[in-house]
Formats: structure tokens, C-alpha cells, sequence
């Protein structure tokens, strides 16, 4: 029997077994940032540890920065002990740092693909749910808790039990001005946002081949969303053209080699899967949450559906997120005003989610109404937008961009949606509160934002493209 693209993988990275246990599991690369490290690098000091190979660490801030004003101290006392305290333990143990400013600075999801660190085969963690995103060219990518950043440092290894495994197609062409963030949010609804739980997922089939790497994260991003370990890509000609020549890609004969080892990645014609599940990329439209989890989603022509009425438990919950977001069970969404839209995150901030919204709104003019944060996932890719031309484009439009960092994501910076306002926002949680307290959050994709921007109301976009 063959090998999944997963089994490849963890098998190729497994140092031993423990008997009824978990695996020890080698790390490739541990991507750090300042929100769940401290007590990690506590713990060594504690045990007068140092990072045992701090080659394979790379720490930025992202969470907690500011997207205005960076060249400042931070203003929020605790924002800025966060990323001091960062800063100092990177010093100490060694570590490579892209700090606030450094033109490698960004979203640790985005900064690590655009400089060839994320490569395929490998496997990568980082105190985060979602690094999942990692996962879009061909790697195992997952989130860990802080002792395990701890355990990693110390050891760069890991204890994790064996996830199942999972593979999802998608066949078909996606329509007029469907993402790959639609694709997402798709998946999540159909199959719940516990639907994946226990299990590793590979995305397969036409449509997802024919997504470009950004896509691709996209996708393996919001994986996590409806409870998998992560998900993946299995790598092609797509991702070898995207790391090529990246900085810290492989170089000359490096790449020949690495290059004839990706190539043996993918899963085998005859790999068994612990589940398989196949949509049609015809079913899939532009999309809208109209709740308070990434699952209760609609597509954007549908209307919101009747809570469950055989479970009184998930009733009374399903309409106490209708009550938290203002909406009604029988209700379509377009035509609801807005109050703020965000373009970001580590799910939609890279150089071809500001092109969608650009190209959208080109010719138009933001509704006055509606504040908008524009935010990039990192400097690289705040200085493509301008070497573009697409900061102009925005400009003429009315709009601004801010600096790169997590932002309006969720409420750990200053970029918090006021109590009751409502925000279509491209990035990956709409729990209560998520953007801020008493906010309340429709995820979308970047034409679904932009459409928002500049009409004031959600719109579906595919009326104005």
C-alpha cells in the first residue's frame, strides 16, 4: 500500500515511538513570535537550557504591534513589554529576529513563505493555531501550546500523538469571483467546524491544483477552522516556481537536490486515506459568516438558515449568535450596512488579496460611511503594493494603508472594531468579540470586502467585475 503525502512526511521526521504513546516527532523549523514565548523561554532559564538549535528559530512580532506609527515606542504598556521581552529572549538565546521595521517583518505566516524558510517535506511549528498555513507547499504545519514552544527550543523535537488522515477534493472550476477564501469557509460549513477533528487534511483535486500558492495558504490556513491538525498541499510546479530563488530557499545544486526530493512528496496513486470527501467547485459562490464560528456561513445569495430544531441545546446556541450579530433566521445579508472592513491577517494580507481588492475598486470611491483598515501582512509585501502601483489605486479610491502587522484580526493591538459596529473582515475568526469587545465580525473574502468597502452594505461582488 502506498504512502499519503502526510505519511511521507512524519515518517521521514519520527525519532522514535513510544509504545501506546506519542510520537517524538523532529522539527524543521520553529517559527516564534511574542505571544505564547515568554513562559517557554522562562522555562529554560529556569532549567539552565539553551535553544538547542537556534538556527532553526526565527522569531518576529506581529500580534501585538501597532499598524500606525511603528517608528515610535508602543504606546499600550503591555504591547510593548511583549514585544521588548521578544526582542530580549531573542538576544539571549541567540536568535535569528526580524524586529518591528525590519524589512522582513510581518505576520509570522506570511513573512516565512515569502523568504523560502516554509519549504516542502518539512515539518514546522509556532505558538499558533494557524500555522496551519504552512502546510500549502507540501509540509506538516501545526500549532503548539507554550510548553511545547518550550520543548522545541530545548530539544527541537516534539511529542505529538499521530493525527488520521484526511483528504478532501474539490473538482471542478470555481466560478465568477470565487476565492479560495470562499473555498474555506465552504468546507467549514459543510463539514462543521468540528468535522476534521482528529485528523491531518489534504486538499486535492482540479481546483485546488489550479490555486496559486497564496491561495493555497489561504486554504491551509483555515484549516484549523473546522478542527483539523493542519492541512496540505501536495507540492508541484506551482510551489517549486514560488520558492524559486527565495531568500533563503536553496541555492545552485541545493536546489537541483531539494527539487528531486519534493518531487517524491505527493501521496501515492494507491495511498489509503482514514477518510475521503469530494465536493464540486460549482456549488461554491462567494461567501458570507452570519454567526459567531467560521462554520455558520452562507453563500452570499442564500439566506440565513432556521436554527435546529431537534436539539435544544444547539438551537438555544444557534440563535443566541443570531442575537449577538443582529441577524434573523430567514435573512439575506446583502444589503446589511457596514461600519468597518478590514483586508489582512495571516488569511487574506498578501500581495494578490490586495490586488483583488484594488482591481475592485478601481474607479470607485469608498463608501463614507465605512472605516476601513487596509493592512499587509508584512513589509515585503507593503513594498510590492507600492512598486505596483496599487497604493495609488487605493489612494484615488479613498482609502489608506496602514503598516504590516496582525491588526485588526483580534483585539491585541489597537486595531479594535467598537462595541455593536459591524465589520466584514478577511480574516479567520468571527467569535464574539474576536475584533474587539461587543464586535460583531462577517468573514469574507477580499472581493466580498471590497464590494462592502464601496458600497456601503454587504454586496455580492460578482455584480460590479
Amino acid at each position: 500500500m502506498g504512502k499519503t503525502l502526510f505519511d511521507k512526511i512524519w515518517d521521514a521526521h519520527t525519532v522514535s515511538n513510544i509504545e501506546g504513546g506519542p510520537t517524538q516527532l523532529y522539527i524543521d523549523r520553529h517559527y516564534c513570535h511574542e505571544v505564547t514565548s515568554p513562559q517557554a523561554f522562562d522555562g529554560l532559564r529556569k532549567r539552565g537550557l539553551k535553544v538547542f538549535r537556534p538556527e532553526r528559530t526565527i522569531c518576529s512580532p506581529d500580534h501585538n504591534i501597532p499598524t500606525a506609527n511603528q517608528e515610535k515606542p508602543i504606546a499600550d504598556p503591555v504591547s510593548r513589554n511583549q514585544v521588548e521581552t521578544l526582542e530580549r529572549n531573542a538576544a539571549e538565546f541567540g536568535l535569528e529576529i526580524f524586529g518591528i521595521m525590519h524589512p522582513r517583518n510581518g505576520i509570522i505566516h506570511v513573512m516565512g513563505p515569502e523568504n523560502g524558510l516554509t519549504l516542502p517535506g518539512a515539518t514546522i511549528v509556532c505558538g499558533d493555531s494557524h500555522t496551519s498555513t504552512h502546510g500549502a507547499v507540501g509540509a506538516i504545519a501545526f500549532g503548539i501550546g507554550t510548553s511545547e514552544v518550550e520543548m522545541v527550543l530545548a530539544t527541537q523535537c516534539i511529542l505529538q500523538p499521530r493525527p488520521k488522515t484526511m483528504r478532501i477534493t474539490v473538482n471542478g472550476r470555481l466560478g465568477k469571483a470565487v476565492t479560495a477564501k470562499d473555498i474555506a469557509l465552504f468546507l467549514i460549513a459543510r463539514l462543521t467546524t468540528g468535522g476534521a477533528t482528529g485528523y491531518f487534511v489534504e486538499y486535492a483535486g482540479e481546483a485546488i491544483r489550479a490555486l496559486s500558492m497564496e491561495e493555497r495558504m489561504t486554504l491551509c490556513n483555515l484549516s484549523i477552522e473546522m478542527g483539523a491538525r493542519g492541512g496540505l498541499i501536495a507540492p508541484d510546479e506551482t510551489t517549486f516556481a514560488y520558492l524559486r530563488g527565495r531568500e533563503f530557499a536553496p541555492k545552485g545544486d541545493d536546489w537541483d537536490k531539494a527539487l528531486d526530493y519534493w518531487r517524491t512528496l505527493p501521496s501515492d496513486a494507491d495511498a489509503v486515506f482514514d477518510r475521503e470527501v469530494t465536493f464540486d467547485a460549482a456549488d461554491i459562490e462567494p461567501r458570507v459568516t452570519f454567526g459567531t464560528n467560521p462554520g455558520m456561513g452562507i453563500g452570499i445569495s442564500e439566506s440565513v438558515p432556521a436554527a435546529p430544531a431537534d436539539d435544544a441545546a444547539a438551537r438555544a446556541s444557534y440563535l443566541k449568535a443570531l442575537e449577538y450579530m443582529g441577524f434573523a433566521e430567514g435573512q439575506k445579508l446583502t444589503g446589511t450596512p457596514v461600519d468597518y472592513v478590514f483586508l489582512g491577517s495571516c488569511t487574506n494580507g498578501r500581495i494578490e488579496d490586495f490586488r483583488a481588492f484594488a482591481g475592485y475598486v478601481k474607479g470607485k470611491r469608498k463608501a463614507p460611511g465605512v472605516t476601513a483598515w487596509l493592512v499587509p501582512g508584512s513589509w515585503a509585501v507593503l513594498a510590492q503594493i507600492k512598486a505596483e502601483g496599487i497604493d495609488r489605486i487605493l489612494e484615488e479610491a479613498g482609502f489608506e494603508l496602514r503598516q504590516p502587522g496582525c491588526s485588526a484580526c483580534l483585539a491585541m493591538n489597537d486595531d479594535k472594531v467598537p462595541a455593536g459596529k459591524l465589520a466584514v473582515s478577511t480574516s479567520n475568526r468571527n467569535f464574539e468579540g474576536r475584533q474587539g469587545p461587543g464586535a460583531r465580525t462577517v468573514l469574507a473574502g477580499p472581493l466580498v470586502a471590497a464590494a462592502a468597502a464601496v458600497s456601503g452594505v454587504i454586496t455580492d461582488p460578482r455584480e460590479n467585475i
